[in-house]
C-alpha cells in the first residue's frame, strides 16, 4: 500500500515520520521500543493480535513472483515493527504460502509463542472439500508445510461454497476433535456473504466457533461488518477482518480485471480515488486507517510481500494512533461512494 508523500523511516531502536520534501517533523519521533502495533485481544481465545495482520497470500505469488529474500525480509520487518499474527492458507498459491510463510518464521529464530498462525482447510486448487476426512488431513499437511507443531487458528476457508449443514454437522466437529488433539489452538470460519456466519453460529453450541473471518465488510464504501459485530460479541466470537482495500477497489490503479464488483461500484471508487489523488492523498491509506479505526475488529488483514509494503501499512497505523485519520477527506469520499455504499456481490453455492 502506498501512502503518498509522507514516508516513514524505521530503525532498530526508533521510527520517524518523515515530512514532504522540504519539511520537517522533530517532534515526531517516537522511541520504538516504548511504541510498536497496537495488540488486541480476539474474542475470548486469550490471544492478542496486532492490528495490522500479515496477509501471506502474496508470498504464493499470487500477485506475481515473490523471492524467498524478500519473503523473509518482509515477515522479518513485520515482526519487528510489532506484527505478531500471520495468515495463510493452503489453498494460496497452490500450497506454495504456507511453505514460504513456514521457511520465514523458521528464519525469525524467536520462540513460538512470540506470533500467532492461523491457516485454512476445506478450499484447494483442487476445490472444495469440506468433509471431516479431508479437513482431518489437511491440517497435517498444513503443519509439515509451515514446520509447525500446531497453529493457533484453524480456520474452515468460503464455507458459503459448500453445504452450511455440512460445515456445522460434520467440519466443525472435526475441527473441535483437532483443536482436542492439539493440532490446533482455536477454530473458525470464513467467507464473504455475512449471513453464514449467524447461520452457522446459531446452530452450534456456545463456544464452539472462536472466531470469525471476515473480508471486504469493514471498508469505505462497505461497512456491513459493523452491524454484525453486537451480535459476534454477544457469541463470545473475535473478529478479523481481511481486504482493506476491498481487493483492490481502493487503489489508485484500480481492481484487476477478475473483481466480482458492478460497473457502478468499480466506475465510484475510481472516481473516489482519483479525487483524493487530485487532493494529494492516497486512498489506499486512508481506507487502510478506516479499516483499523473499530477497535472491535482485532486485527485487520492485508497482504504484503516487501519491507516497503510492511512499512507503509505499520506507518499507516502508528499515524492512526497518533493523529487519527484524515475525518475531512474520509467525508468527502463517503459522498462520493454513497450511491454504492454496502454494495456487494454473489458469493458461493445456492443453499439448500
Amino acid at each position: 500500500m502506498r501512502i503518498g508523500k509522507e514516508c516513514w523511516k524505521f530503525s532498530k531502536r526508533k521510527f520517524q515520520l518523515c515530512a514532504p520534501f522540504g519539511q520537517t517533523h522533530s517532534s515526531r519521533r517516537v522511541d520504538h521500543n516504548q511504541v510498536q502495533v497496537e495488540l488486541r485481544e480476539l474474542g475470548n481465545t486469550g490471544l492478542k493480535l496486532s492490528c495490522v495482520g500479515f496477509g501471506a497470500s502474496p508470498l504464493g505469488n499470487v500477485f506475481g513472483t515473490v523471492s524467498e529474500e524478500d519473503a523473509i525480509a518482509s515477515v522479518r520487518e513485520g515482526f519487528r515493527l510489532g506484527i505478531n499474527y500471520f495468515d495463510t492458507s493452503p489453498f494460496y498459491g497452490g500450497t506454495l504460502s504456507e511453505k514460504v510463510l513456514g521457511k520465514t518464521l523458521k528464519a525469525l529464530g524467536v520462540p513460538r509463542d512470540n506470533y500467532i498462525v492461523s491457516t485454512k482447510c476445506g478450499r484447494y486448487v483442487e476445490g472444495f472439500d469440506f468433509s471431516a476426512h479431508r479437513v482431518t488431513r489437511s491440517i497435517d499437511e498444513s503443519l509439515e508445510r509451515l514446520q509447525l507443531d500446531f497453529v493457533d487458528i484453524l480456520l474452515c476457508h468460503d464455507i458459503e461454497f459448500g453445504s452450511l449443514d455440512q460445515v456445522v454437522n460434520e467440519t466443525i466437529p472435526a475441527l473441535q476433535k483437532l483443536k482436542e488433539a492439539g493440532k490446533t489452538r482455536f477454530i473458525g470460519i470464513t467467507g464473504l456473504p455475512l449471513e453464514i456466519f449467524t447461520y452457522v453460529l446459531d446452530r452450534v453450541p456456545p463456544g464452539t466457533v472462536d472466531v470469525i473471518l471476515s473480508y471486504c465488510h469493514h471498508s469505505i464504501n462497505d461497512s456491513t461488518l459493523e452491524d454484525l459485530l453486537p451480535y459476534l460479541k454477544s457469541k463470545g466470537v473475535g473478529v478479523i477482518s481481511a481486504s482493506p482495500l476491498a481487493m483492490g477497489l481502493l487503489t489508485q490503479s484500480g481492481p484487476p480485471q477478475w473483481h466480482p464488483a458492478s460497473s457502478e461500484l468499480k466506475t465510484a471508487c475510481q472516481a473516489a480515488a482519483a479525487y483524493c489523488k487530485e487532493k494529494g492523498k492516497n486512498i489506499s491509506k486512508l481506507a487502510m486507517q478506516y479499516s483499523l479505526s473499530n477497535k472491535d475488529i482485532s486485527s485487520v488483514l492485508v497482504g504484503m510481500n516487501s519491507v516497503r509494503q510492511v512499512e507503509e501499512n505499520v506507518a499507516a497505523a502508528m499515524e492512526l494512533a497518533t493523529g487519527g485519520k484524515d475525518q475531512e477527506t474520509l467525508s468527502e469520499v463517503e459522498a462520493i461512494l454513497k450511491p454504492v455504499k454496502n454494495q456487494t456481490w454473489p458469493s458461493g453455492i445456492q443453499q439448500s
